[in-house]
């Protein structure tokens, strides 16, 4: 008798380890749906009211990157950056989407800043040779096969109101 009550104790045991376990791999499923839910429903961060984490004139930016490319890369790549510099010139493609190109007239180097979508028709309105300050993320640096020049790219810009 008593090793029959044993038995059906552990059987109950066994059945409550269960349950538990499927609770828990319950509530860890609807964790994980919920957090890709959030993901897949993620906007881009606005950067018209992302605080800059570096401020800089063209000149200096593109210094820092003919200087040291690792360095800089590691210290700007991805970061939100605000650039004040001269517009050399803004490029539309068939899509749309506009670029804003600083830089000094005379140099072949210059930061190329692929407007974001909200910001299209302020950048056409831009002027070669105007000043501005614009906010973008830093993705990357693209040298030159002759070494004639360089292009630093920043993504999602908008332009700071001043």
């Amino acid at each position: 008798m008593q090793e029959h009550q044993t038995i059906k104790q552990m059987q109950m045991k066994k059945k409550s380890i269960i349950r538990y376990v499927m609770l828990l791999l319950l509530v860890l499923a609807a964790a994980l749906a919920f957090y890709m839910y959030k993901e897949f429903n993620r906007k881009p961060k606005n950067l018209s009211a992302a605080t800059a984490d570096f401020t800089l004139q063209e000149q200096q930016l593109l210094n820092e990157f003919a200087a040291d490319e690792k360095t800089a890369t590691a210290k700007y790549s991805g970061k939100v950056i605000a650039v004040t510099g001269t517009v050399k010139a803004v490029e539309t493609d068939d899509t749309g989407n506009s670029t804003v190109i600083l830089g000094n007239s005379s140099s072949m180097s210059s930061i190329r800043c692929s407007a974001d979508s909200l910001e299209t028709q302020a950048v056409a309105a831009l002027k070669p040779n105007s000043s501005i300050t614009i906010k973008g993320i830093c993705t990357g640096y693209n040298t030159d096969e002759l070494g004639l020049g360089a292009d630093i790219i920043l993504n999602r810009c908008v332009l700071v109101k001043q």
